[in-house]
């Protein structure tokens, strides 16, 4: 038998159209019909009405390395389990498991950890492996391991595709560190998406990297070569190539309020998507936490390693779009678009980052603060803010 939810009264909101009020009936996990008033009886109920909630197609982190004491790398399923579990509060509904430069046999092994895990209900959705590193520069590796780093190999790649069952959907790499242009367009010609981070490439390597197939930046302004007017560098190849959109880490620690207004500016809500490159102390209280074999000081702001290095985040989607709406001003269109719409479509996701008919039941209702009050998870309510701790 079905299982049926009706949201009623509530503000619904889309990338590409005008938001309005109305209701949104879920049944069997997947959205069946949107409209300004529905007259159907359901299985439970949410009434928004009077209440200034605002429902969202549920946000999408396409780069997390983990979140509540747990970390992609630990390769067991209790982390996998654990990270899913922990994002819906923050009205994430699903996420690229994200790895980090280590040996072979490490991220092998995350990767067959990666493969036979499937999100639980309530919990968020593992859409794929986000794997950044190990091909990427050792003059920009921040918190990735230097030891570890390694020249692009295709053969390398390959078999962590196989490993992870096809699931590596984004690479992180320095396009300069390649020997050539095969990497890059082999990836491009599977259909995955390469992200140009961690590099200290020139602008002209990143305008071939392009010419190749990349599609994507990570972390736009971190760990990469800086924009100068006479070598803007891969921060100004990022901004003005159109082909490329960009990850932001919107907790203004990683990067100015104004860096993220000009990238919000220069790109447009339609280039721009929001990410957290959250680490395992996300959530948890200040202390000292492993990353890849590193420790890691936590305080109630960022999370860094001994030399001062920014290492990951303690961010959540929640506040990411909090500071980029207090920042930009932007609509609710915008926000949807940086927040979920965009990662779907650089996944090349149909049944994600809208709420239509059709789509997955994947929704994050805020109110007029951005503050998740309710998420719903493949059609299960994930998280109400009743229960926040």
């Amino acid at each position: 038998m079905k299982k049926s939810l009706l949201i009623s009264g509530i503000t619904i909101a889309d990338a590409n159209e005008e938001s309005f009020v109305g209701d949104i009936l879920i049944e069997d996990g997947q959205i069946t019909r949107v409209a300004e008033k529905l007259e159907v009886q359901a299985d439970s109920y949410v009434d928004a009405t009077g209440k200034k909630w605002t429902a969202l197609p549920g946000f999408i982190d396409i780069h997390i390395h983990g979140a509540a004491g747990h970390d992609v790398m630990d390769s067991t399923p209790e982390a996998l389990n654990g990270l899913a579990a922990a994002l819906p509060k923050e009205g994430t509904t699903s996420f690229l498991a994200t790895t980090m430069t280590q040996t072979d046999e490490e991220i092998s092994a995350a990767l067959q950890n990666i493969q036979v895990f499937n999100a639980q209900e309530g919990q968020a959705e593992m859409l794929g492996v986000h794997l950044e590193g190990p091909f990427i520069s050792d003059k920009r590796a921040g918190a990735q391991p230097i030891e570890h780093i390694i020249t692009p190999s295709l053969p390398l790649f390959n078999k962590w595709q196989k490993l992870s069952g096809g699931q590596i959907r984004i690479v992180t790499m320095a396009p300069e560190t390649a020997t050539d242009a095969t990497f890059i367009q082999s990836l491009a010609d599977e259909g995955v998406t390469v992200s140009i981070g961690h590099s200290d490439a020139t602008f002209e390597e990143v305008q071939q990297a392009v010419h190749s197939g990349a599609k994507h930046v990570t972390h736009l302004y971190n760990q990469m070569s800086p924009l100068h007017h006479r070598n803007p560098g891969v921060v100004g190849a990022a901004l003005v190539e159109d082909a490329l959109s960009v990850e932001v880490i919107a907790d203004f620690i990683h990067s100015h309020p104004s860096a993220v207004e000009l990238a919000f500016r220069q790109k447009g809500a339609k280039r721009l998507i929001l990410i957290t490159d959250a680490m395992r102390a996300k959530g948890l209280s200040a202390g000292v936490y492993d990353l890849g074999g590193q420790d890691v000081q936590v305080t109630e702001k960022d999370a860094r390693l001994a030399d001062g290095t920014l290492a990951g985040s303690i961010l959540t989607m929640e506040k990411a779009v909090q500071n980029v709406q207090s920042i930009t001003r932007c609509g609710l269109n915008e926000l949807v678009a940086m927040s979920s719409a965009n990662a779907a479509a650089a996944l090349g996701l149909s049944n994600k980052g809208k709420l239509q008919a059709g789509m997955d039941a994947d929704i994050a209702i805020v109110d007029d603060s951005f503050t998740v009050q309710l998420t719903i998870c493949r059609g299960a309510i994930a998280y109400t803010k009743e229960n926040r701790v």
